[in-house]
């Protein structure tokens, strides 16, 4: 038997592995090249990858929830099998599927792989889960162990064996926060098995006996009375990416208010002209042009921080992130070089990416590289919010909704549009009167809204 081991390709720069969210195929199945076969979300994106040869699938490399470095098998195709002696297909489960032969970087999980129609992105955490959510799935199929460990990461690329993987992934143990020993920053097994000594050391659990309140270390299985749903793909990118801002960036979040009634008036009478050239003119290119133009006058703000390095990474382009609700989750597509670009152009880029977005179609070229992000709930902004760093970045601008509020005007009050602009910075880097300036520049420019159009 020839048989081909495709083995994970890089699938973008700087990205050393992949979690597998759903298989196009099982073990059994023939497929063509090019074939789509698997989707495999990185840092940056989910992506489609097919089949390099023809042939029948002999192995599968992984499960569902696993993470694959990039060069470790995904699958095994079987290159002597003919399509016209397909024989019925079973689905593939580590448990029964031959060992991934040696020299291979990672393991394939004990959990079983399902076909791919059970398989799928992970639907949104918020609000009430319901099994008609694309991708939930409600089998009784164990989650993969969370970490147990708490603290920074020493290398968000862990250099590990393979076999050193397995027992981290065995263990529940994040690589990231191992501490290496080995030779040239290599984490070595008694490494693993050091930090998880540590974290599983008896801790008190004052809470055990107080009625209503689960003990520490997990929560007590209600049978028939609830669901339990495994954080896999976007979801799972977002409880980790939220957890580590929040531990890593010291947040600050300054409000104020915006009196936009003259941009209201300017978004109405510009609109036709939109319309005659098939653009929907929203209020957010307007905000986005605004926070590109306080950008350039407020440097620091444009900027990563590089907590390993010690460095405050000032950028000198203006790719700003654009946080758009999607069925599976949070995602924060780019807008790349906002300072360059007319309103219109801005309006098409952003429903562009929000059209790709949502329909799982955006690749990995418009992810990553953001300085600032923005996000809004639109008419569910509410009044205020306290928006998460999307770190490294420093900062963040939370929309709410437009209201009608009684402002005054030359000693008038009078009704006007007004937004409670909310914007969180990291305090390590950035000073509150540097945050406050930032804030008053943005709420400047779309209070006098002509001003960006003549880009000033």
């Amino acid at each position: 038997m020839a048989n081909f081991e495709f083995k994970l390709p890089d699938i973008g720069e700087g990205v050393a592995e992949g979690e597998i969210v759903g298989w196009l195929v099982k073990a059994g199945d023939w497929v063509n090249e090019g074939q789509d076969i698997v989707e495999v979300m990185t840092d940056k994106a989910t992506v489609t990858i097919g089949a390099p040869k023809p042939g029948r699938i002999a192995q599968l490399g992984g499960a569902v929830g696993d993470t694959v470095p990039v060069g470790s098998i995904l699958v095994v195709i079987d290159l002597d099998a003919q399509a016209s002696s397909a024989a019925p297909s079973a689905p593939a489960a580590a448990s029964s599927a031959p060992p991934v032969p040696a020299g291979a970087p990672a393991a394939p999980s004990p959990r079983a792989a399902k076909p791919a129609a059970d398989e799928g992105p992970v639907a949104s955490a918020v609000g009430d889960i319901k099994s008609t959510l694309p991708g939930i799935d409600l089998a009784p199929e164990s989650a993969p162990p969370s970490p147990k460990n708490d603290g920074n990461y020493f290398n968000e690329r862990p250099l590990a064996a393979p076999a050193t993987r397995k027992l981290a992934r065995e263990l529940g143990v994040d690589l990231r926060r191992v501490e290496p020993t080995g030779k040239s920053g290599r984490i070595e097994r008694k490494d693993v098995e050091r930090l998880n000594a540590r974290v599983n050391e008896p801790a008190p659990t004052p809470n055990a006996t107080i009625p209503g309140i689960a003990p520490l270390g997990g929560i007590k299985p209600m049978a028939d009375e609830e669901q339990r749903v495994p954080l896999r793909g976007l979801r799972k990118r977002i409880y980790e990416n939220m957890a580590r801002s929040k531990r890593t960036a010291a947040h600050f979040t300054y409000v104020d208010e915006c009196d936009v009634t003259a941009l209201q008036e300017l978004r109405e009478r510009l609109q036709p002209k939109a319309k005659e050239v098939d653009v929907g003119l929203t209020f957010l290119p307007f905000i986005v042009k605004a926070v590109a133009l306080a950008l350039k006058k407020h440097p620091a703000l444009n900027a990563l921080i590089d907590d390993a390095a010690q460095e405050i990474v000032l950028r000198k382009r203006h790719d700003i992130g654009i946080a758009i609700a999607t069925d599976a989750g949070l995602s924060v597509p780019v807008v790349r070089d906002v300072d360059r670009l007319g309103l219109l152009e801005i309006a098409r880029e952003i429903t562009r990416l929000a059209e790709a977005a949502r329909a799982g179609k955006i690749g990995p070229a418009d992810f990553g590289g953001s300085s600032f992000t923005i996000t809004s709930l639109g008419k569910l902004g509410g009044l205020v919010a306290t928006p998460v760093i999307n770190y490294p970045e420093v900062g963040i601008l939370f929309v709410p909704e437009i209201k009608k509020r009684p402002v005054v005007r030359n000693d008038q009050i009078v009704i006007g549009h007004v937004m409670l602009l909310s914007l969180s910075f990291d305090h390590r880097v950035i000073d509150g009167d540097v945050g406050a300036k930032f804030a008053k520049e943005i709420i400047s420019l779309l209070e006098d809204p002509d001003r960006l159009l003549l880009g000033a």
